[in-house]
């Protein structure tokens, strides 16, 4: 199963009046600094602080009456959890959140905000999917994945549906568009939207260090695994595989992907903040981290940087800051 550009804009219809059209800042300041013109897309300022809120709105909303009234059930670190728990309340459903005990507690508490019920796990141990299929069995509730969906891969897909109309009205033919990457939704469908509507733009992918499963699948051909051990302050990427929807995709659309350390995201967190004056979480800036890192060279190119989250707990962005 695909998604297509026609799928795209059904979810941007969909998503008119209750999702923010965030705005394609062009940036001075990193345009000096990675010698092009530089934009990002600061989906920081996004409904729940992420981008994935675009997505849940998409799946929830394409629901029946009678499945509302049944509710939903997803497992996420954070801001799956909060875009889905949003858009349910939005549209008057119940929702449960199957969330890792590390998960941070600013995210537990929007969550929770946001109406939700909540049901921990550990991340080392049990099986996020096996038990959300559980719930839904129990009590029949749909599940909703985080990435692995071709709704959700629509309804993220706005965000470069967004930033190809943006740039044109700022009168900019980009080069090229990074975004982070976790299971690749959020990628997979900024890159359709991207590359049906401007063939020569190359997408451009950045993942943590030891998290960074979608690169090296794209050396070997086939879906690679992360390795168990593996650890990374980006917890918003760190899905185990691709996804089997997304994997299709990004082989074809993407051009290529790095893998970013976490001191070099902690150093872009602190840039964002000095320069750009934005808070962006660990995972929602690997993919400025790739660029300012010189692991993605945007030098002389017309490019986009998206900023996918600002859902950062307090004492790691105070950590962060105090280097």
């Amino acid at each position: 199963m695909t998604v297509s550009l026609a799928d795209i804009q059904a979810a941007a219809d969909r998503l008119k009046g209750q999702a923010v059209v965030t705005p394609l800042l062009e940036s001075a300041a990193l345009s000096e600094r990675l010698g092009g013109r530089i934009f990002v897309k600061p989906e920081t300022l996004q409904l729940a602080g992420a981008f994935k809120f675009r997505g849940a709105y998409n799946r929830l909303s394409q629901l029946s009456a009678e499945e509302k009234g049944r509710g939903v059930v997803a497992f996420s670190s954070g801001n799956h959890a909060q875009g889905v728990a949003l858009a349910a309340r939005k549209l008057g459903m119940p929702a449960l959140i199957v969330m890792p005990l590390d998960a941070p507690s600013v995210k537990v508490e929007a969550t929770r905000g946001f109406g939700a019920e909540i049901r921990f796990f550990d991340r080392f141990k049990e099986d996020r999917e096996a038990i959300a299929a559980e719930i839904a069995d129990q009590r029949g509730m749909i599940v909703v994945p985080s990435y692995d969906d071709p709704h959700i891969i629509a309804g993220q897909g706005t965000v470069g549906l967004e930033i190809i109309a943006q740039a044109e009205a700022a009168g900019a033919t980009l080069d090229r568009v990074l975004s982070p990457v976790g299971g690749g939704g959020l990628i997979a469908g900024t890159s359709t939207a991207v590359k049906a509507l401007s063939p020569s733009t190359q997408v451009w992918g950045a993942e943590p260090a030891g998290f960074d499963d979608t690169r090296r699948s794209l050396a070997s051909g086939a879906r690679e695994v992360v390795d168990p051990e593996a650890r990374s302050f980006c917890d918003a990427l760190l899905a185990p595989t691709p996804g089997a929807l997304t994997w299709p995709i990004n082989s074809r659309t993407l051009t290529g992907i790095a893998a970013v350390t976490d001191e070099e995201v902690a150093a872009a967190m602190r840039w964002a903040f000095m320069n750009l004056k934005l808070v962006v979480e660990p995972g929602g800036c690997v993919a400025l981290a790739a660029a300012l890192s010189g692991k993605i060279d945007l030098a002389g190119t017309t490019a986009a940087i998206v900023l996918s989250g600002g859902n950062v707990d307090p004492a790691v962005f105070a950590s962060v800051l105090a280097g």
